[in-house]
This record gives C-alpha cells, sequence and structure tokens, in this order.
C-alpha cells in the first residue's frame, strides 16, 4: 500500500496517476520502461522528470495539461518563456474570446496610433501596456482552447483520425 508524503499529494503527476487508480507498479507496466521507483522520486519531488517522461504520461494518463505543467513549473527554460494554461470548459473559453473580440477593433486603432511614428513615448506607454496585456490574454485564451482540444482526443470524445485529417487540409 502507498503512503504518499505531504508534497507528493500537491504533485500533479501523482494526482493524475491517482484520479486513473493506478499504483505505482501499474503505472509502471503503462509507462514502458518508467520505473514504480522512478515514478516515486518524480511524484514525491526527490527527482525532475525528464520530458520524454512527461510526454509518456501525458499520453498513457490521457493528460495533455501535464505537458504544459512540466514546461511552465519545471523546466527552467519554459518558467520564463511558457505560461500556466488553466484547464476550462469549452464555454468559458469560447466567452473569453467573445469578450477579447469586442475589444480588437478599438485596440488595434489605437496600436495604429501609438506605433505610427516607430516610438512608443511616455505619454503612449499605458495604453501600450494594455494593449499588450489584452494581446496576451488572448493568447492564453487560444492556448486553453488548444489544450482543452487535446484534452479530449485524448479521452476519446472525438474522431481523432477525422479532427488531424481536416486539421491538415486546413493548412493548405
Amino acid at each position: 500500500m502507498e503512503n504518499g508524503s505531504k508534497n507528493e499529494k500537491n504533485n500533479v503527476f501523482y494526482l493524475q496517476r491517482q484520479k486513473l487508480g493506478l499504483t505505482r507498479e501499474q503505472a509502471s507496466e503503462l509507462l514502458d520502461g518508467i520505473t514504480a521507483d522512478r515514478i516515486e522520486k518524480i511524484e514525491s519531488g526527490k527527482s525532475k522528470p525528464h520530458p520524454d517522461e512527461v510526454l509518456r504520461m501525458a499520453a498513457k494518463y490521457r493528460s495533455p495539461a501535464l505537458c504544459n505543467h512540466f514546461c511552465s513549473n519545471v523546466c527552467e527554460i519554459g518558467q520564463k518563456y511558457i505560461p500556466p494554461i488553466e484547464v476550462k470548459d469549452l464555454s468559458q473559453i469560447v466567452l473569453e474570446m467573445l469578450a477579447t473580440f469586442n475589444s480588437l477593433e478599438r485596440m488595434k486603432n489605437r496600436l495604429i496610433d501609438i506605433t505610427a511614428d516607430g516610438v512608443i513615448d511616455d505619454s503612449e506607454l499605458d495604453d501600450f501596456i494594455a494593449i499588450q496585456t489584452e494581446l496576451e490574454h488572448i493568447s492564453l485564451t487560444v492556448n486553453s482552447l488548444q489544450l482543452w482540444t487535446e484534452d479530449i482526443k485524448a479521452s476519446g470524445k472525438i474522431n481523432n483520425e477525422k479532427y488531424n485529417e481536416k486539421k491538415k487540409n486546413s493548412r493548405k
């Protein structure tokens, strides 16, 4: 029987394995090449997972959010450049996008005014930062939609083959 430490109980890798009702030994079999001992070290925080281990866990645990968690919280480069993405319901994502779309025209016109001369002066700085912040919010919302999509693909709630085919054709 596994007795989880306090650190373990807050570890996303531990929580996802527990959500699936897997012992470390069962997870080890599922994860092909990650030993139960290695899983314990990752879940207890004694060792950081390697990217290939996270990819395997995300796929086998059907939890794409593990990749974003790793990149934004564990990887030193990702901590600087990759924001954490909150897993949200589709309706919440769509409402956030629509709210943002409503302000895009105003932001576009103000951004043109600010940058037309190639200089952002002190009187324009507040508006520029507000626009930049709103654009970052748009990016997070798009990333949240992508994570939601990956999650439903992993769970089998969408025809993965058909999705990938249509996605590929839309890029042409």
